[in-house]
């Protein structure tokens, strides 16, 4: 199993250690970086700017919000930094959900799996560079539909450095995680646990099944997960370290009525513990929602513990369909935790 990094998202500023962590993950031959975006920092200019002192470690977006960009300014930033990255770059996608996309950029929502059609199809057109991109669908329309009839099909100026540059999908529902496989070169789970590996595994298998022959094979499918890392001298202070974030998760994301990311958590049988973290998180009480987060629930989702309880707990990640594990951990702890991972 190969091990990437998260830089992930910003607080009121860049996070203190950050540059040195991406080019310590190039020293240590991580396999990538990976950024993020939602109302704050973008994606894209952390990797770039941290990325130049790199020389082989892949650069991902984890994820770049789809309504942040139409899907032709996507494609222009995915090829330029292709191109200065020399090949190193991965586009991960996602569509968060209708409170940002709504709320902060002013997107419509609804319909989102449809919408991602659309979307990779124009970016693929612009990396392909076959012909000049055209598209008629509901959500995307190139030329525009209905405007001065002056609109021309246009073809990318720049020549992209790799026609089949990999587009990997966010996704923690079902159904959108069988159009990563479907659609995608690789999927970007959240609250990934091996204990539902097989289940992961078929929902990838109907996406496999319905992938047409002109993307990447399924066999080169990636499944790079995200994993909150946590290094302590045992497993309870360290997943005291990691209860905070998925109390936020659980309790502060989505809207009252829509929180991917507590749905996701629920699936894994922790419906309970949800519904009691939200209930704390509501009342104000954010630290009482971390108290109430289980070690059980932690080590579903998370690696917490000594080098040697990090190095048993990540057995069951490798014996999953997970092709890559990004470390989600401090900046200035990724030499240690990398560290206690290999042993």
């Amino acid at each position: 199993m190969r091990l990437g990094y998260s830089v992930g998202y910003w607080a009121a500023g860049p996070p203190a250690g950050a540059a040195e962590a991406v080019a310590a993950a190039d020293e240590l031959g991580l396999d990538s970086v990976w950024t993020a975006e939602a109302y704050g920092s973008d994606a894209l200019t952390p990797l770039a700017w941290w990325g130049a002192r790199t020389r082989r470690v892949r650069l991902g977006t984890a994820v770049a919000q789809m309504a942040a960009r139409t899907p032709t300014a996507t494609a222009m930033a995915a090829l330029t930094l292709d191109h200065l990255s020399g090949g190193r770059f991965v586009l991960g996608l996602g569509a968060s959900g209708p409170q940002v996309v709504e709320g902060w950029y002013g997107q419509p929502y609804p319909r989102p799996l449809a919408r991602t059609r659309e979307y990779v199809d124009v970016v693929r057109q612009v990396l392909r560079r076959a012909e000049p991109v055209r598209l008629d669908g509901e959500f995307f329309q190139l030329p525009l539909r209905g405007g001065t009839g002056q609109g021309k099909p246009l073809r990318a100026t720049v020549h992209p450095l790799r026609a089949d540059l990999p587009i990997h999908l966010a996704a923690e529902g079902p159904r959108n995680t069988e159009l990563a496989a479907e659609i995608a070169d690789g999927w970007l789970p959240a609250f990934f646990s091996p204990r539902l590996d097989a289940e992961y595994a078929a929902r990838l298998r109907a996406g496999f099944a319905r992938r047409t022959a002109n993307l990447s094979p399924a066999t080169a499918f990636e499944v790079s997960a995200g994993v909150p890392v946590s290094l302590a001298e045992d497993v309870e202070p360290a997943a005291d370290a990691l209860r905070p974030n998925l109390a936020l998760y659980i309790g502060g994301m989505g809207s009252a009525t829509t929180n991917f990311h507590r749905e996701a958590i629920e699936r894994l049988g922790h419906e309970a513990a949800c519904a009691e973290v939200a209930r704390r998180w509501a009342a104000g009480d954010k630290a009482g929602a971390a108290a109430a987060v289980p070690t059980e629930l932690v080590l579903d989702v998370a690696l917490a513990g000594n080098p040697a309880q990090l190095r048993e707990q990540l057995a069951a990640w490798e014996r999953s369909v997970v092709t890559t594990l990004i470390l989600q951990t401090d900046p200035r702890a990724l030499r240690a935790v990398v560290a206690g991972l290999r042993g």
